[in-house]
């Protein structure tokens, strides 16, 4: 019996596979789990428009995510923060604050695609590099400058 696989089924296949098992095994267990359907000329019309749905959909995406990389590969991003006066940060830049500095210059990043080697905890330059679904990584520069210190105390009264 031809079947249509709805999951993922171990030592049968994979969700979206068109595959031959016995009927017995069909109806006692992939459609009782529903982990399958039966394999009807309808059914393989709905599955092969489900794959060019998925296929547009990949397509699109894939397309945005290339418009992102090349509009962030290369970008040399300014933080300006606290220091001491041996240039040694109050804190530390990590992940997550990376993760909103991008969302303040309006690039949608996930804390997870970051990657740096360690914290940043002092003045100077530092790469990071931003990994993107499809295979895709973004190269950029992150400097860390000394915040200015406003000259001007506001007084009480």
């Amino acid at each position: 019996m031809k079947v249509i696989l709805l999951k993922d089924v171990p030592d049968i296949g994979k969700k979206g596979e068109v595959k031959n098992v016995s009927d017995g095994y069909a109806k006692n267990f992939l459609f009782s789990k529903k982990l399958a359907k039966q394999a009807s000329k309808q059914a393989l019309k709905e599955l092969e428009s489900e794959k060019e749905t998925e296929a547009h959909q990949a397509e699109a995406e894939l397309q945005q995510t290339q418009d992102l990389v090349s509009r962030i590969d290369g970008l040399e991003i300014e933080v300006p923060v606290k220091a001491d006066e041996s240039g040694n940060l109050y804190g530390s830049i990590n992940d997550v604050k990376l993760c909103a500095i991008f969302k303040e210059k309006g690039f949608e990043v996930k804390k997870n695609q970051i990657k740096i080697s360690q914290p940043i905890k002092a003045l100077g330059e530092y790469p990071v590099t931003i990994l993107f679904d499809h295979g895709l990584e973004a190269d950029i520069k992150i400097i860390v400058i000394e915040e200015v210190k406003d000259s001007k105390q506001p007084q009480q009264s």
